[in-house]
């Protein structure tokens, strides 16, 4: 085969993407790239489902807790990182799996990231004190008035993605999405998304069980571990804030377990926002066999690759 493919597998978080990546590696005999980002970081592991090590022994696995969580490792960091493992691995490889959540890391990987303008350090600086004094509620609304469009896909629980932003809006007095989607380089390989679909009380009963067992599997007690570090970026995320706001003494554990769950939910749908603008996307039902599936992805490959 003298095409190679790079088979991307999304969807919201909890959904079973980890699961369909192995097997789609097990059956093309091939490796899988982690496109989670908060994977990335080897002091989080609970708190990010991490894969089991059953999990990982079943497919070779790259970009899984490679990284600290006192590095700094961009999506551009990830993109260059990824071309040139995914350059190596195409050597012997026809077919690479990539699973993840982060639609913009998978998005960097197949289509090359959007040039933005150089940003002048004194506005980045600003932005951080600024929300240092008035917290991310400020920065959230400051992103709203300058670029309506980006505001409703973005995290708004992220403040490095909403820094990025909003450091972009202010050094070119234009919206942040008006960088976006610009012509990239050409890759050498072709691209499969394969999206796993389901209802969405299915996506919020999965996420509610998957905290339940988080907290049941020592979450508490991974977020007491790094709560000093709580002011990393790596930690601004979903399932560490809550805990950190209970053992600061600010709310009670119930009360940070269904934060957890609720924001876990709000991040599943702003996933699910930044999917649906893809076209590209082959969706397989939730629950679907596994030789159906594979199936699908055959016939897919067949049709649309090597007509």
């Amino acid at each position: 085969m003298s095409t190679k493919v790079l088979l991307a597998v999304v969807g919201p978080t909890a959904i079973g993407k980890t699961s369909l990546g192995i097997q789609l590696a097990k059956h093309f005999d091939t490796e899988i790239i982690s496109a989670d980002s908060r994977q990335f970081f080897k002091e989080m592991e609970i708190g990010t489902a991490v894969p089991s090590e059953e999990e990982l022994q079943q497919a070779t696995h790259h970009f899984i807790q490679h990284k600290s969580i006192n590095d700094r490792y961009s999506v551009g960091d990830f993109e260059k990182d990824a071309i040139s493992l995914l350059s190596e691995l195409f050597q012997n490889k026809d077919i690479v799996v990539m699973v993840g959540g982060s639609g913009l890391y998978v998005d960097a990987v197949i289509s090359g990231l959007d040039e933005f303008p150089e940003v002048n350090p004194k506005i980045r600086e600003e932005l951080n004190n600024q929300l240092d004094r008035e917290g991310i509620k400020n920065l959230q609304d400051e992103l709203m008035l300058l670029d309506p469009e980006y505001y409703n896909t973005v995290d708004l629980e992220n403040p490095h993605r909403l820094i990025r932003a909003l450091e972009v809006c202010r050094t070119s007095g234009k919206p942040y999405t008006s960088f976006l989607n610009q012509p990239k380089p050409k890759r050498p390989f072709k691209s499969l998304y394969i999206g796993i679909d389901a209802p969405r009380e299915v996506i919020y009963d999965r996420i509610n069980a998957r905290v339940d067992l988080m907290m049941e599997t020592g979450l508490l007690e991974e977020a007491e571990q790094l709560y000093a570090y709580r002011h990393l970026n790596a930690l601004q995320t979903v399932g560490y804030k809550e805990l950190f706001e209970y053992i600061g003494g600010h709310c009670s554990l119930d009360f940070a377990v269904s934060e957890i769950k609720k924001n876990t939910r709000r991040f599943a749908k702003r996933q699910l926002t930044w999917l649906r603008k893809n076209n590209d996307i082959l969706w397989v039902p939730f629950g679907a066999k596994s030789e159906d599936i594979l199936q699908i992805v055959m016939d897919r490959l067949k049709t649309d690759l090597y007509a």
